[in-house]
């Protein structure tokens, strides 16, 4: 059976690093004969030009048929107003499709790590409400100046976006080292992050095998330097788990070297943790990491969902040849201290898994 994947290549650097991924895929597919199916659809800048928006109405009816999409970096500081055709695909493609658990795992890297002691950690974070206010509300925005000098923004929270981000997490940790650390700032926030941790000791209660830490968001930021082995599943709210995920990924090298997917219950998004970065697009200096990494956690949702030993078995084999790519300095981007660039990376990728296969 056929697995088809839709391809969003989106701005900046996105045309550089999504080919370096999908040459990536496609050698995993050869090697492990998943029947992989691309199609590629033109969001961003490039969309707005050709269609007068950055993302058209049948890119988002594809969406749903497809088993899998691929989501580039996008440059939505760029763009116009949402009544100008400006709409930003990621989050959009959140909100519209429910995609509420944003999962960004973060492992330290020898020779690359600033940490002195080992890091390994997967942060779940609400993708869809908090203090975003380009996706908290129904109709409108949740930020409004009501007049030249005063500026308010509204954070939702909900119990039931709570409860699942927080099941989401709590499967996760199942799997692990059975600890959930849920990161709060109930102490000044009293309703809402009340509401969150409320949710998250009820959903707890069914996984009585899973330990609950937790922890004041910045006590978190602090131990995340000092103490990075105490952590194993951070599960929190929107905007603490976009902060907290980039600081995560830097300390363990690079914010180019994390993946990430956007999960709900029907779909999944793979996407890079990284911006668009178009200072250096169109130099072959851009480094695919995050995408490729986060295309194999792709398959890896995908091969669950289906059932499917190949595809989860793919995903693992992209992620151990990442890891011995980066393990040689020799065979590193630039960015990090090595001679290569993006397609050439990609290459390296690719010859790694071939190897190992054979």
């Amino acid at each position: 059976m056929s697995t088809s994947i839709l391809v969003l290549p989106g701005d900046g650097i996105g045309p550089e690093v999504t080919p370096a991924t999908i040459a990536v895929l496609e050698a995993a597919d050869r090697e492990f004969g998943l029947d992989l199916r691309f199609e590629t659809h033109e969001i961003g800048l490039s969309s707005l030009a050709a269609a007068g928006t950055t993302l058209t109405p049948q890119t988002m009816a594809r969406i749903p048929e497809v088993d899998g999409v691929i989501l580039g970096p996008v440059s939505h500081y760029d763009y116009p107003s949402r009544d100008e055709g400006g709409i930003n695909p990621s989050a959009e493609l959140r909100t519209v499709f429910e995609l509420f658990a944003n999962i960004r795992p973060c492992r330290s890297r020898e020779g690359l790590t600033i940490l002195r002691e080992p890091m390994d950690l997967v942060i779940v974070r609400e993708n869809t409400e908090g203090f975003y206010s380009d996706r908290n509300m129904f109709a409108g925005t949740g930020e409004f100046m009501p007049d030249a000098n005063l500026a308010l923004s509204v954070r939702k929270v909900t119990a039931a976006a709570c409860e699942r981000i927080a099941r989401a997490a709590f499967e996760l940790a199942a799997t692990r080292r059975k600890k959930v650390t849920a990161v709060h700032k109930a102490n000044v926030l009293k309703l809402s992050d009340t509401l969150f941790l409320r949710e998250v000791r009820q959903v707890a209660a069914d996984y009585p095998n899973v330990e609950l830490e937790e922890l004041i968001v910045d006590a978190t930021a602090a131990l995340l330097i000092r103490q990075p082995s105490r952590f194993d599943v951070i599960v929190t709210t929107n905007m603490f788990g976009d902060i907290l995920s980039d600081e995560a990924s830097e300390l363990t090298g690079s914010l180019g070297l994390g993946g990430a997917i956007n999960a709900g219950t029907d779909i999944c998004v793979a996407q890079a943790q990284h911006g668009s970065a178009p200072d250096i697009a169109g130099q072959d200096i851009a480094n695919p990491t995050s995408l490729i990494l986060s295309a194999a956690m792709l398959l890896d949702w995908i091969g669950q969902r289906k059932n499917d030993p190949a595809l989860i078995e793919a995903g693992q084999m992209i992620s151990r040849a990442v890891d011995l790519v980066l393990d040689n300095p020799d065979s590193r981007t630039r960015d990090i201290g090595g001679p290569l660039g993006t397609v050439a990376f990609s290459k390296a990728v690719v010859d790694t898994i071939s190897a190992a296969v054979r």
